[in-house]
């Protein structure tokens, strides 16, 4: 049998098409448990990073920089990324891109054990380590093809979507608690060990697939810039991923001042409040595939996008921990079930031949406007104060559900393209 061969005994919740089938797959199940250590690691390293510029400035704006300095690199480089992911081989661009991050992190751990690091080479850091995600993201993405059958691609992606809010949920507070006991140096060192287990895997996989045909990088992003920009199913996706990112990146990104500034609480907190995000990005990411068939991509990205946004009003104000926690774990609901509609939505229209390339305009797109809603909410909450910035956030999201109307989600068949 090959690595990428289900395997025989398929029952239950890993039958054919249900909500853990790609689990029968080798190659996935060795990927998805590399992938969500690495990702356990990255979140240990942002949750330092993030408290660890709390200490280093008083500015909101370069607090709400750390979560737009790993996002902005994808709006950047992401099509180039997207390119090179269809030009070359993507396991091998998946190696490059987990060996520069390794080294990164370690560098960021040896520096601030020095007390080398200040805000803006903080910055400096996080930024080059967005780059190697940014490189990473569209051939790991457009990899998903290669791990599982068509028929468990959306149950596949739902389930990546699992193991970043698995490590969303638990990686906060252990990083919370990890700098709390030592310092982030040794978040920072944790995280750069984090990456060999995904590099192991990698190294061990190869899959087969077609020989690639290689285009100048010029063409081949404008083959691919054509396509989205000619397909209105893609467009419209495209602009509820930029609305939607905008919109809830600026909360996201003032999440450590929310803690530190308005609850006056300690980096164990700030742990455990993203842990409730990553505890609700879970609970739904494992039931919103059947509701999505049921209820269509336009209804769950609808009522998700409007639940994100009233829990900011209240916590815009909200100076009691428990009751946070109970508003945070329901944005995490909502965050993934608009987020994981999206992407599933952008797969199913992508053509293989130019996937990677597709799948690196959406994340551009989408992880652009959370880039620039993360730094845009930054500058409103040092201009008009952190409550109303937040309050900002919510008006933006609300606002942008009349792209119901004029952007509505594909249709169930509208755009879709046969995956083999």
């Amino acid at each position: 049998m090959s690595d990428d061969a289900p395997s025989p005994a398929s029952t239950g919740l890993t039958a054919p098409g249900r909500a853990l089938a790609p689990f029968r797959f080798p190659a996935f199940r060795a990927i998805w448990t590399a992938n969500l250590a690495s990702n356990l690691g990255s979140m240990i390293q942002s949750t330092a990073a993030a408290w660890l510029m709390t200490d280093l400035t008083r500015s909101h704006q370069l607090v709400a920089l750390v979560q737009a300095s790993v996002t902005m690199p994808v709006m950047l480089l992401g099509i180039f990324a997207g390119a090179i992911a269809d030009n070359f081989d993507r396991r091998a661009v998946m190696l490059w891109a987990q060996w520069a991050m390794l080294l990164l992190s370690a560098a960021l751990a040896l520096m601030t054990w020095q007390g080398l690091v200040g805000p803006f080479s903080l910055l400096a850091f996080t930024l080059a380590v967005g780059c190697g995600t940014a490189l990473n993201g569209p051939a790991w993405q457009a990899s998903v093809r290669m791990q599982v059958g068509p028929a468990d691609l959306p149950q596949a992606i739902s389930l990546n979507t699992i193991a970043f809010n698995l490590a969303r949920s638990v990686g906060p507070a252990l990083g919370g608690v990890l700098i709390s006991l030592t310092n982030p140096a040794m978040a920072f060192a944790l995280n750069a060990l984090s990456y060999l287990a995904l590099i192991v895997v990698l190294m061990n996989w190869h899959p087969e697939h077609p020989p690639r045909e290689r285009q100048p990088m010029l063409a081949s992003i404008a083959a691919g810039l054509r396509f989205c920009a000619g397909s209105s199913p893609v467009r419209r996706v495209l602009t509820r991923g930029f609305a939607f990112g905008f919109g809830a990146a600026g909360y996201l990104g003032l999440q450590p001042l929310l803690v530190r500034e308005q609850l006056h609480g300690t980096e164990t907190q700030f742990g455990l409040v993203l842990g409730a995000f990553g505890i609700g990005s879970i609970v739904v990411a494992l039931w919103i595939s059947p509701v999505r068939r049921r209820f269509g991509s336009e209804a769950v990205v609808f009522v998700s996008t409007l639940i994100f946004a009233l829990t900011l009003l209240p916590t815009s104000t909200i100076t009691s921990l428990p009751a946070l926690l109970v508003l945070v774990l329901i944005a995490g609901g909502a965050w993934v079930a608009t987020l994981t509609s999206l992407n599933v939505a952008m797969q199913l229209r992508s053509p293989e031949a130019i996937l990677g390339r597709c799948l690196s305009i959406y994340q551009a797109v989408t992880f652009g406007g959370m880039a620039l809603g993360a730094y845009a909410m930054g500058l409103a909450s040092d201009v008009v104060g952190l409550s109303q910035a937040v309050q900002l956030s919510a008006a933006l999201l609300i606002a942008s559900l009349v792209l119901r109307w004029f952007a509505p989600m594909p249709g169930p068949d509208e755009g879709r393209v046969k995956v083999v």
